[in-house]
């Protein structure tokens, strides 16, 4: 039982930190890639928001996530 709820407080703690993640939100919302075909979440990371803080944790892990997709970008052109 503990082991099915550390599974699922784990899987919920990935979908929470997924969901702010630059390099989801760009290639997944609509309008949000700016039309970068690479490192689309990198250029999410370092717009002017009032958000700028979360930037700091979000942009080395959008980095590594840019570059482990460069062939599905590179594939994929332009995020629209």
């Amino acid at each position: 039982m503990i082991k099915f709820i550390s599974r699922g407080l784990l899987a919920g703690l990935i979908a929470l930190l997924l969901s702010g993640c630059g390099s989801i939100i760009s290639r997944t919302v609509p309008g949000q890639g700016h039309g970068n075909q690479f490192y689309p979440g990198v250029q999410w990371d370092v717009r002017d928001t009032a958000w700028r803080f979360l930037t700091i944790i979000d942009l080395p892990l959008s980095l590594v996530v840019d570059t482990l997709l460069l062939p599905v970008d590179a594939h994929h052109g332009p995020y629209e």
